[in-house]
């Protein structure tokens, strides 16, 4: 909701930016765009940084020119593939990936990837440019676009590292991570925190590696002894991400995914699970029991669209299931998805 309160405080350039709020495309919009047009001004009054104007004139162009490239595809769902630049095309991990992303896009799923060499170039190489974005970042060093997205449309350049990672997760419904250093653990990681404060939609985090490997084993490991026993995660943030030795199962666990369940969406203390079928309704009173722990008050019940819903149209004919979720245990939200799933 807009505030109508949130003005320069001259009378002429807020007329003047109420004028150019109107020429928005969408009427619904209108008092956003005069927001941040608002906030622009009031920053070129307040700040006499440069290097603060260009921070803010970079990072609009960036996120316009991403979203402007990605809106042709929203409806189709997107996969983050990470993992190192560094893995050599003989590296079985290479091999992988690159058929990882062959298969996912045999089965209609796009694959978003870092668009510089190894893990990333397989990613780029196995799904096709047509199948397939690269969010590349400009480095002093080592990253350049790989030769399968160069001359791709679809791929898009950034200066700075938390505009690209806010791509990376707007636009995808699932993060598949290889082996590799610090930029994938940092992207791993950020996934995994995300979901757990509720600062992004459930999604399959999957960590994938040949049978032979033991990077995520002893990553797993390090989570169990250091950060479990020492109180720092719970029992059921081990819930948000699945381990994996095998294309097929990550490729089918994301297939699986979004079976039954649809999409989330938050109404005031409301969450509402978007499903592809009606549920039973002893199937619900099932859910009520396995997941009472999750419920803030209340029960799970079915629902036709909310009237929050309605106005976007969003998918008003999918059925819903509803409940006061206490959005802290998202691990067993994740639980609660697979089960809906399983249903089917």
């Amino acid at each position: 909701m807009s505030n109508n309160s949130y003005i320069v405080g001259d009378p002429k350039i807020d007329q003047m930016i109420l004028e150019l709020s109107q020429t928005c495309n969408l009427p619904e919009c209108r008092d956003l765009v005069r927001e941040m047009i608002t906030s622009l001004i009031k920053f070129s009054h307040e700040d006499s940084d440069v290097g603060d104007f260009k921070l803010i004139n970079n990072s609009l162009k960036e996120l316009r020119h991403a979203l402007r490239t990605f809106s042709p595809y929203r409806n189709i769902h997107k996969v983050c593939i990470f993992g190192s630049a560094r893995t050599a095309e003989t590296n079985p991990c290479y091999q992988m990936a690159a058929t990882l992303a062959l298969e996912l896009a045999r089965n209609g799923l796009m694959v978003i990837s870092g668009a510089g060499g190894g893990i990333m170039e397989a990613a780029n190489r196995g799904s096709g440019a047509k199948m397939s974005f690269g969010l590349n970042i400009k480095l002093p060093f080592e990253q350049k676009p790989n030769s399968y997205i160069k001359n791709d449309p679809k791929l898009i350049s950034f200066k700075y590292f938390f505009t690209r990672k806010l791509m990376f997760i707007k636009e995808s419904n699932a993060t598949i991570l290889f082996p590799g250093g610090f930029g994938t653990l940092d992207e791993g990681f950020e996934n995994m925190t995300l979901f757990q404060t509720g600062k992004s939609l459930p999604r399959p985090i999957i960590l994938l590696e040949p049978e032979s490997g033991n990077y995520w084993k002893n990553w797993l490991h390090h989570m169990k002894t250091d950060l479990l026993k020492n109180g720092y995660i719970t029992e059921d943030d081990l819930k948000l991400f699945y381990l994996s030795n095998s294309v097929e199962d990550s490729v089918q666990y994301i297939l699986k995914f979004f079976s039954i369940y649809h999409s989330l969406r938050y109404v005031k203390e409301l969450t509402v699970l978007r499903l592809t079928r009606e549920p039973s309704p002893s199937f619900v009173d099932r859910l009520n029991v396995e997941f009472k722990d999750i419920i803030l008050n209340g029960r799970i019940y079915t629902s036709p669209p909310l009237p929050e819903e309605l106005l976007k149209n969003e998918f008003p004919s999918l059925p819903r299931l509803i409940f006061n979720f206490n959005k802290r245990g998202f691990g067993r939200l994740m639980e609660l998805i697979h089960c809906i799933n399983l249903e089917g």
